[in-house]
């Protein structure tokens, strides 16, 4: 039987490569680890929590009989859906005791994660905070389904439900999400156009510009989880947002960067990462906030990270 303390290999390049001298069971779990890394993100909203997942996923599969493996990526998979459904139903009753708004943790991402439409729509912070609202089982079936085009007897192993009850989850599910997701396409300009205007009038403390990029209807969430200070509930309208946005205006430097796979904000504040701030844009205008302040949630911003399907 292997080792159980061995931690999951990583590659150089961020461990979705092969490195050409490992066995065979090695030589698979790295050839799909970007992959499995992206599953687990999509369902726990954590980057730290999806590592963890991952080792525990790479801990099953070195007692795994490869020879009796149809599908390697089917299977692997398969083992870290289960894990990340065991921890996201004990996430849950964390979060119940979570200090003020809780938002995803956010991932410093490379441009081909935002040319993958469906990726990266699915990574974004408001689609992340819908998949909130789905159940465990909900979420996996429909990110496996939506996301990753896994097929119905696949998830059906995942989830270890019969085939025709995925079916109906996946419906339930979409129907779901339908009625709360952002509603109409963004392009890349669109929403770096907003995200300019927007950065320009926090920095020079330009009120009207504010005013002018904001929709009325704008809501802003902090996240700082009794961490940091932050909003402690969010802030919605666009004068109150404003206002709140212009008590920072000249204290913090905001650089540009790709996060989650959408355009969004990186706050520094004397060289050190403070905040990353994503965006939602709506009509030309920003429609959604969403600042991630918590220390432990910026971890994943000294790199990109690779995420695929």
């Amino acid at each position: 039987m292997a080792d159980r303390t061995h931690t999951a290999p990583v590659h150089q390049d961020g461990g979705t490569g092969r490195d050409g001298g490992a066995d065979p069971a090695t030589d698979a779990f790295l050839a799909h680890r970007g992959l499995l890394f992206t599953v687990a993100y999509e369902l726990l909203g954590s980057a730290a929590d999806a590592e963890d997942v991952v080792q525990e996923t790479w801990l099953r599969w070195t007692d795994v009989d490869l020879g009796a493996v149809r599908d390697q990526r089917a299977y692997l998979v398969r083992i870290t859906t289960r894990q990340a459904l065991m921890r996201l139903r004990a996430l849950g009753r964390r979060r119940e005791s979570y200090v003020g708004p809780w938002l995803p943790e956010p991932l410093l991402t490379s441009p081909d994660v935002a040319e993958d439409v469906v990726l990266a729509d699915s990574l974004s912070m408001a689609m992340l905070l819908v998949l909130e609202t789905l159940s465990p089982v909900e979420r996996a079936v429909f990110v496996l389904r939506e996301v990753f085009d896994l097929p119905y007897d696949e998830i059906a192993q995942a989830v270890e439900k019969n085939p025709a009850a995925v079916r109906q989850i996946a419906h339930r599910a979409r129907a779901h999400v339908a009625e709360r997701r952002p509603r109409g396409p963004v392009s890349p300009a669109e929403a770096r156009g907003a995200l300019d205007a927007f950065r320009r009038a926090v920095e020079t403390g330009d009120l009207q510009g504010l005013l002018d990029i904001l929709a009325p209807d704008v809501v802003l969430v902090g996240d700082g989880g009794g961490v940091v200070p932050a909003a402690p509930a969010p802030i919605t309208g666009a004068g109150p947002v404003a206002a709140f946005l212009g008590r920072i205006s000249g204290t913090l430097s905001l650089r540009p960067a790709q996060v989650n796979g959408h355009p969004a904000l990186v706050f520094r504040d004397g060289g050190a990462l403070s905040a990353v701030m994503a965006v939602r844009v709506a009509d030309g205008r920003i429609a959604g906030l969403y600042a991630v302040r918590n220390p432990e949630k910026l971890s994943h911003m000294d790199g990109e990270n690779a995420l695929c399907r």
